[in-house]
């Protein structure tokens, strides 16, 4: 076909409505195209599935929330840093697109859905009088599907070992090569080879699309009207046509949610009989529950949190949100932790105690009753200075508030029982004024009231006498 006949058809084909023919140029996205290599075009994504996507959601925000802090160790302890320009684009803006919040949910989609997530640290060289240093500029996010990882074994580019990142734009089709130090890499839990992590949907496939398939089944029974099918006898012969024709008719009249209640007429000498298929005979839904649940544990979700509360209550729930910090967010904390301490912070600055941490401690902020009772037995007991818990209120620092206070019925434990120690020294103090005997003599020439009485009574025992007499 020359280009004027394909032209032609072209014509006649968008005068009729009908599709336009592409004239032999197939694309790679075509349906066409993707049943010829042996791919399903129809495939249902695996985000579609409402557990997966609930996962990917949970895991992405949880990070997403929690902010990076930037810490030195001291002699006196732990303290806050100073900021620096590396430091900012953690906490402020990573990229003049992105806020911290967005950029660090998009790493984690990125890396729990393809297994890994690449950051791309943009640097120049500052210049100084004698040599120089590689400052960070910002960080991109590479979308994961468009970067492919190789390893340098046989030293062609520079050492033996060392990781290079290929990136393409999927815009301008153009690549990019990066080296190990210009890129971040986190990876999900399960590796073969600690490179490159493998990705839930790619390990569980026969699970989430299983999932999947169940939505699109119960998909169709709503568009069907929850009908089920059904059998149609007759008699006599019937060609393909004519029944092709009256199954059309059957459908038109039975099928959809807007026939739903409707009469159907059926021809004389036939005979519809539907197929009494109940979900519950089949135990659907506790299949999909138990789909949900299997999903759910390979990315370490507690029940609770894609809403299945069947088995929870008030206090376990409390128990699986700790539960899941430490089963499953703890491990991921941790490895961005030393990426980013590795990737970003300079050696000197790590030897001189500077690290990144991101604060878990968002993760179990609690009702207003329980932080003002944190807060407070944290200030008697000597922990924490009363400032210090006006800022975790957002409240600005009163006077005197930047010591610690504490009860004075508290002594260090090298005082313990010093009360007693007290109480057994005061017999000494009294023995010493034993003297005052002496001002005391002027009394001893008196007479002794305790001998005294004895004379009175032998004069009350005469007088008794000549009483009686």
């Amino acid at each position: 076909m020359n280009p004027f006949q394909r032209a032609g058809v072209k014509i006649s084909n968008w005068w009729k409505g009908e599709p336009q023919d592409s004239g032999g140029a197939v694309s790679l996205n075509s349906p066409s195209f993707l049943e010829q290599v042996g791919l399903d075009g129809t495939r249902t994504k695996p985000t579609a599935e409402v557990t997966y996507f609930t996962c990917l959601k949970m895991l992405s925000e949880t990070l997403a929330k929690m902010p990076i802090k930037y810490y030195r160790k001291t002699d006196k302890g732990i303290v806050e840093a100073e900021p620096t320009e590396t430091s900012r684009l953690l906490t402020k803006r990573p990229n003049p697109l992105m806020t911290p919040t967005t950029f660090w949910n998009t790493v984690e989609i990125n890396r729990n859905h393809y297994g890994n997530a690449y950051v791309y640290m943009r640097k120049k060289f500052d210049r100084k009088k004698y040599g120089g240093e590689f400052k960070i500029i910002d960080l991109w996010v590479m979308q994961s599907n468009c970067v492919q990882v190789y390893v340098d074994d046989a030293g062609i580019f520079a050492g033996v070992g060392r990781l290079w990142y290929v990136y393409t734009d999927p815009t301008s089709g153009r690549q990019y090569v990066f080296s190990t130090d210009e890129v971040m890499h986190f990876k999900t839990s399960f590796s073969f080879d600690g490179i490159t992590g493998l990705p839930v949907q790619q390990i569980l496939k026969a699970t989430v699309s299983g999932a999947a398939k169940s939505q699109e089944f119960m998909n169709r029974l709503y568009e069907n009207g929850l009908t089920a099918k059904a059998t149609l006898e007759y008699t006599g012969e019937l060609d393909q046509k004519s029944k092709e024709n009256l199954i059309k008719a059957f459908e038109w009249f039975g099928s959809g949610v807007k026939n739903t209640g409707k009469i159907m007429p059926v021809p004389w000498g036939m005979k519809l009989t539907p197929l009494d298929i109940k979900l519950t005979d089949s135990q659907f839904f506790e299949l999909k529950k138990y789909n949900a649940l299997q999903i759910a544990g390979a990315f370490g979700v507690k029940p609770n949190q894609i809403n299945d509360y069947s088995k929870s209550s008030y206090s376990n729930s409390e128990m699986q949100q700790l539960s899941f910090y430490v089963d499953t967010e703890l491990f991921i904390i941790k490895q961005y932790e030393e990426e980013i301490n590795f990737k970003i912070l300079p050696d000197e600055d790590a030897d001189d105690g500077y690290y990144y941490k991101f604060n878990e401690k968002v993760l179990f902020r609690t009702d207003s009753k329980t932080q003002m009772e944190y807060l407070r037995n944290g200030v008697g007991g000597m922990i924490i200075k009363p400032n210090e818990a006006r800022r975790k209120l957002d409240m600005e620092d009163a006077e005197g508030g930047d010591v610690l206070l504490a009860n004075g019925s508290i002594v260090p434990l090298t005082m313990a029982g010093a009360a007693y120690l007290k109480g057994a020294s005061e017999p000494d103090e009294t023995e010493e004024p034993e003297q005052p005997e002496e001002k005391t003599e002027p009394d001893a020439e008196q007479p002794d009231t305790a001998t005294e009485p004895d004379e009175t009574d032998e004069a009350e025992d005469e007088d008794e006498q000549e009483g009686g007499e």
